[in-house]
Protein backbone atom coordinates (compact mmCIF):
# COMPACT_ATOMS: atom_id res chain seq x y z
CA UNK A 1 0.00 0.00 0.00
CA UNK A 2 1.71 3.48 -1.06
CA UNK A 3 1.69 6.10 1.81
CA UNK A 4 -0.24 9.29 0.24
CA UNK A 5 0.45 11.45 3.47
CA UNK A 6 1.64 14.87 2.76
CA UNK A 7 3.47 14.98 6.03
CA UNK A 8 5.38 12.95 8.69
CA UNK A 9 2.98 11.79 11.45
CA UNK A 10 4.05 11.97 15.19
CA UNK A 11 2.98 10.01 18.17
CA UNK A 12 1.20 11.88 20.75
CA UNK A 13 -1.31 11.69 23.42
CA UNK A 14 -3.51 14.16 23.88
CA UNK A 15 -7.46 14.83 25.46
CA UNK A 16 -10.05 16.93 24.02
CA UNK A 17 -13.67 17.61 23.83
CA UNK A 18 -15.62 18.15 21.38
CA UNK A 19 -18.74 19.92 22.23
CA UNK A 20 -19.56 21.57 18.68
CA UNK A 21 -19.42 20.43 15.43
CA UNK A 22 -20.50 22.69 12.21
CA UNK A 23 -20.53 23.05 8.01
CA UNK A 24 -20.14 25.28 6.07
CA UNK A 25 -23.65 25.79 5.26
CA UNK A 26 -24.32 26.96 8.80
CA UNK A 27 -25.50 23.20 10.25
CA UNK A 28 -24.38 22.86 13.98
CA UNK A 29 -24.52 20.13 16.11
CA UNK A 30 -24.63 21.07 20.01
CA UNK A 31 -23.88 20.29 23.19
CA UNK A 32 -21.82 17.17 22.00
CA UNK A 33 -18.94 16.52 24.87
CA UNK A 34 -17.61 13.67 23.06
CA UNK A 35 -14.09 13.31 24.62
CA UNK A 36 -11.15 12.27 22.09
CA UNK A 37 -8.01 10.50 22.40
CA UNK A 38 -5.38 12.40 19.78
CA UNK A 39 -3.18 9.50 18.68
CA UNK A 40 -0.70 11.34 16.12
CA UNK A 41 -0.43 14.93 14.63
CA UNK A 42 1.22 16.17 11.39
CA UNK A 43 1.57 19.47 10.33
CA UNK A 44 -1.78 18.38 8.21
CA UNK A 45 -3.74 17.13 10.29
CA UNK A 46 -4.75 14.43 13.59
CA UNK A 47 -5.13 11.08 14.55
CA UNK A 48 -7.84 10.41 17.30
CA UNK A 49 -10.04 7.83 18.65
CA UNK A 50 -13.61 8.17 20.15
CA UNK A 51 -16.26 6.16 21.77
CA UNK A 52 -18.87 8.65 20.16
CA UNK A 53 -20.22 8.52 16.22
CA UNK A 54 -19.38 11.83 15.07
CA UNK A 55 -20.75 12.93 11.33
CA UNK A 56 -18.01 13.36 8.37
CA UNK A 57 -17.50 16.67 6.20
CA UNK A 58 -17.71 18.39 9.81
CA UNK A 59 -15.40 20.75 11.20
CA UNK A 60 -14.85 21.34 15.19
CA UNK A 61 -12.30 23.91 16.92
CA UNK A 62 -9.32 22.83 18.64
CA UNK A 63 -6.64 24.35 21.12
CA UNK A 64 -3.61 21.70 20.77
CA UNK A 65 -0.84 22.10 23.72
CA UNK A 66 2.89 20.56 22.81
CA UNK A 67 4.14 18.88 25.68
CA UNK A 68 7.78 19.91 25.62
CA UNK A 69 6.87 23.30 24.14
CA UNK A 70 4.99 26.31 25.32
CA UNK A 71 3.17 26.39 22.28
CA UNK A 72 -0.63 26.06 21.82
CA UNK A 73 -2.37 25.85 18.18
CA UNK A 74 -5.77 27.12 17.53
CA UNK A 75 -7.22 25.55 15.06
CA UNK A 76 -10.13 24.27 12.51
CA UNK A 77 -10.08 20.51 11.80
CA UNK A 78 -12.42 18.53 9.28
CA UNK A 79 -13.17 15.34 9.78
CA UNK A 80 -12.28 13.50 6.83
CA UNK A 81 -12.70 9.31 7.97
CA UNK A 82 -13.89 7.35 10.54
CA UNK A 83 -13.51 3.90 10.71
CA UNK A 84 -14.94 1.78 13.40
CA UNK A 85 -13.05 -0.49 15.48
CA UNK A 86 -14.78 -3.44 17.21
CA UNK A 87 -17.39 -2.30 20.03
CA UNK A 88 -14.78 0.17 21.50
CA UNK A 89 -15.59 3.21 19.29
CA UNK A 90 -14.06 4.74 16.31
CA UNK A 91 -10.68 5.75 14.85
CA UNK A 92 -11.00 9.56 12.70
CA UNK A 93 -8.67 10.99 10.34
CA UNK A 94 -8.76 14.70 10.33
CA UNK A 95 -7.24 17.67 8.51
CA UNK A 96 -6.51 21.13 9.76
CA UNK A 97 -8.13 23.80 7.99
CA UNK A 98 -6.25 27.07 6.89
CA UNK A 99 -3.07 26.42 9.34
CA UNK A 100 -0.55 28.84 8.56
CA UNK A 101 2.74 27.94 8.15
CA UNK A 102 3.89 30.04 11.15
CA UNK A 103 3.17 27.38 13.10
CA UNK A 104 5.70 24.78 11.36
CA UNK A 105 8.25 25.40 13.92
CA UNK A 106 6.22 23.80 16.73
CA UNK A 107 5.83 20.62 14.71
CA UNK A 108 9.47 20.82 14.40
CA UNK A 109 9.91 20.74 17.64
CA UNK A 110 7.95 18.44 18.98
CA UNK A 111 9.92 16.10 16.75
CA UNK A 112 12.59 17.14 18.05
CA UNK A 113 11.33 15.98 21.76
CA UNK A 114 10.18 12.38 21.34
Amino acid sequence: MQDKRKHERLPIKLTLEVSKLFKQDGVNIDNLDAEIEVFDISKSGIGFMSASKLPIDYYFNATLEFEGTAEIILSVVKILYCTKIGDSGYRYGCEFIGLPSMYDHIFEEYANHI
